[in-house]
């Protein structure tokens, strides 16, 4: 959905997977700054909002979740992923409980999906589920933001900043007082800084949350059983998983930023060596220059220099090998 705040002064559309609102408003490092003071909002009204409502909502995504949230508290948010038979991960979901309704947002365009997944779950329990994305919008406020929340919108609060679920008919007037906008790029810029991984990014159609750093975050140990449930357990007794989120720090001299799906080689290998990773989303910080998350493999030594295509990378460990 095309969000109304693309007519904001120097409002630059996103493209790919965040199209639909703006990339930046005319000055990108401005904009991190300020979201890391605690200042503005970012519009992710692109967001797909599910909602789930009825006695049993909570005992029921507690059947399906890797999260466990049948005695989940109101208001408190959490996290939690839906696997596929084999582990692999298909949704993420970002979800609060307020009372009576599970509201919940996840990747742009997913929502489809994850509703016909639900549906097909619901056998006796009383539950129904909902897609409200054409009428609820997502809005971020960083941490430490002192901005004004309307009353009766639903929060979800994280040390990470506040997710609004509001209605979209009062988005453009809550901009208005929320201060300084900031694009998805500055939003996306501190979630690298923050190694947090999110879905269609750092997963594939193999990916499994041990490689992410999702456990315990999105994915609890001592719950019941849930799809996949068995390849969580495995790895987490008796293995390790095949491949490992890292943080780069990129060569700042290159003028172009390694793009996702970028092949990293070991440095030392030279340009014809072997395959040891792929970037997964790269950014320019405000601070500390250019940026990415990478998976590499498993086997790959945490202090090892990289080459992203011809752009020098020093990796920290983000899951330990």
């Amino acid at each position: 959905m095309k969000s109304p705040l693309l007519t904001l002064p120097g409002a630059i559309p996103a493209e790919g997977v965040d199209e639909g609102v703006a990339a930046h408003y005319g000055d990108l490092f401005r904009e991190q700054r300020a979201l890391a003071d605690g200042t503005g909002f970012v519009d992710l009204s692109h967001r797909g909002v599910v909602t789930v409502t009825g006695e049993d909502r909570l005992a029921w995504l507690h059947l399906l979740l890797t999260q466990h949230v049948s005695d989940l508290p109101v208001g408190r948010a959490t996290e939690a992923l839906i696997l596929s038979a084999n582990g692999h991960i298909e949704h993420a979901l970002y979800l609060v409980d307020d009372g009576e309704t599970v509201w919940v947002h996840v990747e742009p365009g997913t929502q489809e999906a994850l509703i016909a997944y639900l549906e097909s779950m619901k056998f006796f329990y009383r539950v129904e589920v909902a897609d409200r994305t054409a009428d609820i919008a997502v809005v971020y406020l960083p941490a430490g933001s002192i901005a004004e929340v309307p009353e009766g919108v639903v929060v979800r609060e994280t040390p990470h900043g506040r997710d609004l679920f509001l209605p979209r008919a009062d988005l453009e007037a809550y901009a208005a007082q929320a201060g300084p906008p900031a694009g998805i790029l500055a939003h996306e810029a501190l979630r690298v800084e923050q190694y947090r991984p999110r879905l269609g990014f750092e997963t594939d159609h193999r990916t499994i949350p041990h490689e992410l750093g999702w456990i315990g975050s999105a994915v609890h140990l001592q719950k019941g059983c849930y799809r996949g449930q068995e390849t969580v357990a495995r790895v987490q007794n008796l293995g390790k998983p095949p491949r490992r989120l890292v943080f780069l720090h990129l060569d700042g001299s290159e003028v172009h930023l390694p793009t996702a799906g970028t092949e990293l080689r070991l440095a030392d290998d030279g340009p014809d060596g072997r395959k040891v990773g792929f970037i997964t989303t790269s950014a320019r910080h405000h601070e500390l220059g250019p940026v990415a998350l990478a998976l590499v493999k498993r086997n790959v030594a945490v202090d090892a220099p990289l080459m992203a295509g011809d752009t020098a990378a020093a990796q920290e460990a983000v899951v330990e090998p």
